[in-house]
């Protein structure tokens, strides 16, 4: 198998096909068919973020050149983005089944952190924008900065895979409680062992630590003023960053220019499972570098 974007859409369709989407490729009901089904749709959506089109009318001009050898029946841009907003549990769905399907899913380690996803810079976006549910006031103590947006919190595994990520209002929820409730909610490692997971300082607290170690998730983060020292690992914190700036420079999630909720969690659906499936080829193909998109992106 070749290491580019062909084999990629071609490897991951058959799966999804196959595996993910075996009875859900049909849509009945009034009006006219679908022209691409949930396997299609979800492998143009990663294309799209692969070769870094950022918006979907730019997108659905350089189709038909870029991938229309594989897919010939492509939508218009407004039944394109409709779909699009409307596959966002099919796109969350493969995702996690992506980073159940590589072998570092059996790892006894996890990563974990958060970073805020800009949603406007202007009072008049965000009085008139339809992301209120999700969006809010927020600090971003890396860069020392306010901003207005949610707060994206990520579980991965040490090569990059995303096992479990949420979106959440900067200001109705904290990191802490937020890593709770994904921790709560999603399964992010195998069996009943315990899986450490590398954090930073933001999740320090007696409560936090007791809760993940009680769901089998004992959390390793820095020291704090005043705690005794310990040893760290931080290159993995460097890799976590990393991992968040692949999402949001490389896959275009600083680029996202959602307009409503549904929009934004979409996008991000869109830009996890793209990841996850540049990791899931690089295995296929014994790639030295699982989480190298260079492959991909032209």
């Amino acid at each position: 198998m070749t290491k580019d974007l062909d084999a990629l859409l071609t490897a991951l369709y058959v799966h999804l096909d196959d595996d993910v989407f075996p009875s859900r490729n049909q849509h009945p009901g009034p009006g006219r068919p679908r022209l691409l089904n949930d396997a299609e749709l979800v492998c143009v959506a990663l294309a799209q973020v692969l070769l870094r089109h950022d918006s979907e009318r730019h997108w659905m001009r350089a189709a038909p050149a870029r991938i229309g050898h594989l897919f010939p029946r492509l939508p218009g841009q407004s039944e394109y983005n409709r779909h699009l907003r409307s596959a966002a549990p099919a796109l969350f769905t493969v995702a996690m089944w992506l980073a159940r399907a590589v072998p570092t899913w059996h790892e006894r380690l996890r990563l974990m952190d958060a970073t805020p996803v800009r949603c406007g810079a202007s009072r008049l976006t965000v009085d008139r924008s339809g992301l209120g549910e999700i969006a809010g006031y927020g600090r971003d103590p890396s860069h020392h900065a306010f901003y207005w947006g949610a707060k994206l919190l990520l579980i991965t595994t040490a090569e990059g895979a995303v096992c479990a990520f949420s979106l959440a209002h900067p200001k109705e929820l904290d990191e802490r409680k937020q890593a709770l409730h994904l921790l709560h909610v999603r399964e992010c490692a195998p069996g009943p062992e315990p899986v450490p997971i590398v954090c930073d300082k933001g999740f320090a607290g007696a409560g936090i630590e007791k809760a993940a170690a009680d769901l089998g998730h004992p959390l390793v983060r820095p020291s704090r003023k005043g705690e005794s020292e310990q040893v760290f690992p931080g290159w993995l914190r460097q890799r976590i960053e990393a991992i968040i700036w692949t999402l949001k420079n490389q896959l275009g999630l600083e680029r996202h220019q959602a307009r409503t909720t549904e929009g934004l969690w979409a996008r991000v659906c869109q830009r996890v499972c793209a990841l996850n499936a540049a990791i899931w080829h690089n295995w296929l193909i014994g790639a030295p570098v699982k989480r190298s998109l260079i492959a991909y992106d032209h």
